[in-house]
This record gives C-alpha cells, structure tokens and sequence, in this order.
C-alpha cells in the first residue's frame, strides 16, 4: 500500500487580481471585478511530498515559489484544484509575524504558541529550550517594541524550529543575527532533518539545494517544469 503523502497538490491554480488603485478595488465589488486585470500565479501545479523527504523548490522571481509556500502555510488558498497538508508546519519565513510589541519576549512565546495551535502544556514544556536557543537574557522579560530587528528574529526563529514541526519551511534568504547564530541555525534545521521531519527548502543555490535535498522541484511561469533529481532540476533551470 502507498504511502500516504504529507502534502499534496492537484492541478492547484491561483489568480490574484491587480487593482490600479483603491477606487478600482471598491467599485469592484459592486461590478463583480469586471475589468480588473488577472495574474495567475500558479497554472495547474501537481505534486506530492512524503514523509522524511527533504525536497528544493527552486524557481526565478515571480515563478510560484512564495505562492506555493504561503499555501502549505496556511496563508493563502488556490483558486481552483486541492492543496492537503497532513501536519504541523513550523515556516521560517516572516519570523516576526504574529508578534505583538508591547508584551514581553516571555508572553510572546505564549502568544506565538496559541497561534501555532499548542497547548499551554505543550509550550511550558519547550519555553526552556527557546529561551536558551533566542539567547536574548534579561530582554526576554522587556517589551517587543525595544528589541531590535535581529532580537525579534531570533525570537521567531527560536519559536518556530522547537514546536516540533512534522514539516519545516526554510527560505534561504533568512538573516536571523550574527555568523555564529547563523550556524547555530543551520545545525538545528540539519538536527530536525535527521530526525524525519519532512523539509521544504527554498533558494537558488545548488550547493545548499544538494547539501540539504535529494530531489527538487523547479517551477517555471507558475508551472511544474521538473520534478527530479537536484542535478536535473538545475540543469534545466540554468538553460537560457
């Protein structure tokens, strides 16, 4: 019998529409959005993703990748075809999203932890390990609004990578502090790795791409153009 998927896209479309300006957006609603133009992001996307696998998405600007992503997250919704996510998903996206600035680093684990669906029990038994990981000392206790941008990141970062994810979303353009935090980052993800959670990792980098996946999905024009090997996938997204 087959494995049953973590994420699963069929024939996923999505279509944004691109008002001029407010005026178009409010008169839209009485003329059923007649006359606004239509960009689709996304033209029939298939796939599946199982279980432990570590998959790149790897794609040019405008291509579907943050459209794809913003779904598995829960952000967005297609416009026609069926996207299933069977699982926690921990994004290491907006980091700071979710935060409010005038509770403290303490009640904003407490409030993030709501917003990611866990119980009080569940984040009193992980607060220790994400104060010790945002490593923010007596701040933990000040007010959001007085950290600094990087402080706020690393509180997110800190948040996001010890829920226990069953599936982790990494962009690589993340910035979350110094070289030393950074790498102290990358190990953990490459911890939650070997232990089975399944990994989506967004970046245009091949050697990140190999270093961390065994396969890759390049997206071209709001299409699945290969779903391959990594080496595969960057040949054909490296052609002119």
């Amino acid at each position: 019998m087959e494995k049953q998927p973590i994420i699963e896209f069929k024939d996923v479309k999505k279509e944004y529409l691109l008002y001029k300006n407010e005026k178009q957006r409010f008169k839209a609603i009485f003329t059923k959005n007649k006359g606004v133009k239509r960009h689709s992001a996304l033209k029939g996307v298939s796939f599946k993703i199982y279980p432990g696998e570590s998959v790149g998405i790897i794609g040019k600007n405008g291509a579907g990748k943050s459209t794809i992503l913003k779904m598995i997250t829960g952000v967005s919704f297609p416009t026609d075809g069926e996207v299933t996510v069977r699982g926690k998903v921990a994004a290491l996206l907006e980091l700071t999203a979710g935060f409010s600035q005038d509770m403290t680093g303490m009640e904003n684990i407490y409030l993030k932890g709501y917003l990611l669906g866990l119980s009080d029990s569940e984040i009193k038994e992980i607060e220790p390990n994400i104060i010790e990981f945002a490593d923010l000392g007596e701040y933990i206790d000040q007010p959001v609004r007085t950290y600094s941008s990087g402080m706020k990141m690393r509180l997110g970062f800190a948040i996001n990578i010890n829920i226990r994810p069953d599936i982790l979303v990494v962009d690589e353009a993340l910035s979350v502090g110094d070289a030393e935090f950074k790498k102290k980052c990358r190990q953990k993800i490459n911890e939650l790795i070997k232990s089975g959670v399944t990994v989506l990792f967004v970046s245009h980098s091949k050697d990140a791409i190999a270093e961390t996946c065994s396969r890759a999905i390049f997206l071209k024009d709001g299409k699945v153009k290969v779903d391959g090997t990594v080496e595969e996938a960057f040949a054909e997204y490296s052609k002119k």
